[in-house]
């Protein structure tokens, strides 16, 4: 990713945090501790961001990084499953952006030589529990309000 890329892929982190009402503003949420570590040091070892474009202009984007027992992120199966991510621009969901970005990103994980993917959906974001139910992904925990689900 250039700069460029990097500001739309952390605009594109912060959408993809789902809460509804007081949304912290961008920097404030993006940096504390518990979310902070999706982006720090990003381009480690398992670390892969792809754009979802529409006339060359980004859209959305989605992407995966590997976490371990000491550092687990909220969707954490285990340290040989990265834990994904994804955020479409409100005025594009509903047109199977997100859909394409995800079977993108499942494609790039097992070219990646990862078996699996994992991710956290708040309950209360239905229509991305129905995507991921689609795509084959299904229920293997709780964390908070949310399901951890895994690719299977």
């Amino acid at each position: 990713m250039d700069e460029n890329d990097y500001d739309f892929w952390m605009d594109m982190h912060y959408e993809s945090i789902h809460i509804l009402e007081n949304k912290p503003a961008k920097l404030e949420l993006l940096n504390d501790p518990n979310l902070k570590k999706y982006h720090e040091d990003w381009g480690r070892q398992g670390d892969r961001a792809l754009l979802a474009l529409v006339d060359d202009v980004p859209v959305g984007a989605g992407w995966y990084r590997l976490f371990d027992e000491s550092n687990r992120g909220y969707g954490f199966v285990d340290h040989e499953t990265p834990e994904l991510g994804i955020a479409v621009m409100p005025a594009y969901r509903g047109q199977g952006v997100g859909v394409k970005l995800m079977q993108a990103l499942i494609q790039q994980a097992q070219k990646d030589g990862f078996s699996s993917l994992s991710l956290s959906v708040d309950l209360s974001n239905q229509a991305a529990v129905r995507m991921y139910e689609k795509l084959g992904f299904v229920y293997c925990g709780m964390s908070g309000t949310s399901w951890t689900m895994k690719l299977v």
